[in-house]
């Protein structure tokens, strides 16, 4: 295949880091934990078992990390399952338009692959997608390029013909690295030089990445 898209899901597809964080605001000032901003930016498109290290690794050992997430889980798809995560505007639209032009697309996300299925599921996004690689099935999570390898495998696609939307800076170094077209649309983290420098196009939404394909096809 030679036109393929990978998507990242968390802050690309949904607008689902900003309610995580939202969640983690609750709990810092339930129980009274602080730098909360400084922790948080560091966690984003890092995988389950680097945000726990994280975590630990500013708070202390001793910091209930595995009691205060379970509870943020709770809190998180008590309010956001059955379809109620808020989209990406222009995703739905971008979508249609790389199925109807052909393209293989996939997801790559630091997620776990059961949550990533039901929530493009709930969301009716599951049929745009070829294949879903979630953060537990590779060992190696962002910044390594692994997790973008396996989808462009799965999809038949060479990595120097995929694109790779993401909003994190380890995404987008991980698309770097594996030898990727970067595409970068900022969520919660803006563009520093770094971001500038490796993704080969930076736009302010969906829509932006929906008109630049129109123009390729």
């Amino acid at each position: 295949m030679d036109r393929a898209v990978i998507f990242d899901m968390d802050g690309v597809i949904f607008d689902s880091e900003r309610a995580v964080y939202n969640g983690w605001v609750e709990l810092s000032r339930k129980y009274g934990f602080r730098d909360l901003d400084e922790v948080y930016i560091k966690c984003i498109g890092v995988n389950a078992a680097a945000t726990r290290q994280i975590f630990l690794a500013h708070y202390g050992a001793d910091f209930p990390y595995d009691r205060y997430r379970q509870e943020q889980s709770e809190n998180y798809h008590r309010r956001y399952d059955g379809g109620l995560l808020p989209l990406k505007p222009g995703i739905r639209e971008l979508l249609a338009f790389l199925k109807n032009e052909g393209y293989g697309t996939a997801i790559a996300s630091s997620t776990r692959s059961a949550v990533v299925i039901r929530q493009i599921e709930d969301a009716g996004l599951a049929p745009f997608f070829e294949a879903v690689i979630g953060g537990e099935t590779i060992a190696a999570g962002k910044p390594a390029p692994d997790i973008f390898l396996e989808a462009a495998r799965r999809l038949g696609a060479a990595p120097a013909d995929t694109f790779v939307i993401e909003d994190s800076y380890n995404g987008i170094r991980a698309a770097c690295a594996g030898g990727f077209i970067p595409i970068m649309v900022p969520d919660m983290l803006p563009p520093d030089d770094e971001m500038r420098r490796k993704a080969r196009r930076i736009f302010r939404d969906l829509t932006e990445v929906r008109a630049f394909f129109e123009k390729r096809d």
